[in-house]
């Protein structure tokens, strides 16, 4: 894109690595060096316990920021930074990739534009065989992705989030989850994370009232597919319509190239709109309430 200016990092291996790739490029090896080069925004790509210090200290310098996921480790963090952007006058951005997604903002399209009826239920199944972290679990690792596109999809805030999961390789650390979100409306969806599993698999499914949309991400062709089949109940008797399933058209553009793009573009401070801060701690407020489930907290 032509728009990396400077590189921050403290690892001097890593910095030796880049100088090779990035000619042009300015090194530091602290945040606080880098201030004096009036830079017009950062990207924040560090372990997520230090996405909440980074952040402070770029917005406090009036600096545009955009923070891999989770944007902080709680909710009273996220809030922090967010009322913090607001003070600043600076966009405060979350690398929620998937809501930028072609194939995902085309379902968004069809939903919107009644193709599949009334929302009734969606699941997503984000599985792998590794990497396998241990300063987060599997939920807090992977199920971020998946709570954002639900909460794009369905534009509300679960009334119930119910989680359980098993502990196989280290001690207090989930390895696999199954999340159940309750919405208004009677719209339901459950979300199913592991990195112990034998093959890789993104699968997302949205089923209406009319119509079910599916989508595999970790599949070779990536097709996106219109499933023409519901079930209609008649005199109290459902009967299954098996209709035709069809391929859906979508721009395949890479999501990590439309998500850097839209930042900048918002580096003049004009409004984010997507993958907001306050998008950022609804995600964290699910997380905090599956986690509490899955540790049977009250």
């Amino acid at each position: 894109m032509g728009y990396l200016g400077g590189i921050v990092d403290s690892d001097q291996s890593r910095i030796q690595h880049f100088r090779e790739l990035y000619k042009d490029v300015k090194f530091y090896d602290t945040v606080e060096d880098s201030f004096n080069n009036s830079f017009d925004g950062y990207v924040i790509s560090t372990p997520a316990a230090t996405h909440f210090q980074i952040t402070k200290k770029i917005i406090h310098n009036k600096y545009h920021v955009l923070v891999e996921k989770p944007l902080a480790l709680n909710v009273n963090d996220a809030s922090e930074l967010n009322e913090l952007a607001q003070k600043n006058g600076v966009n405060l951005m979350v690398g929620h990739l998937l809501l930028f997604h072609p194939a995902i903002l085309k379902i968004k399209q069809m939903i919107s534009g009644g193709e599949i009826g009334e929302l009734q239920y969606l699941y997503s199944n984000r599985l792998n065989l590794g990497t396998i972290r241990s300063e987060e679990n599997i939920l807090w690792s992977f199920a971020p992705h998946d709570i954002s596109i639900f909460q794009f999809l369905v534009e509300n805030f679960p009334v119930e989030v119910l989680s359980r999961g098993g502990i196989f390789l280290q001690s207090g650390v989930h390895d696999t989850t199954m999340t159940v979100l309750k919405y208004p409306e009677n719209i339901v969806g459950h979300i199913f994370v592991s990195w112990l599993h034998p093959f890789k698999e993104h699968r997302l499914v949205v089923i209406g009232s009319k119509g079910m949309i599916s989508y595999d991400d970790s599949s070779n062709d990536k097709k996106l597919n219109f499933h023409d089949k519901t079930i209609n109940i008649s005199d109290g008797v459902p009967t299954k319509i098996e209709g035709q399933t069809q391929e859906i058209d979508y721009h395949r553009e890479m999501p990590l190239d439309r998500e850097l793009q839209y930042f900048v573009e918002h580096l003049d401070g004009s409004p984010i709109e997507c993958a907001d801060a306050a998008s950022a701690m609804e995600v964290l407020k699910i997380l905090k309430m599956a986690t509490n489930s899955l540790t049977n907290k009250a």
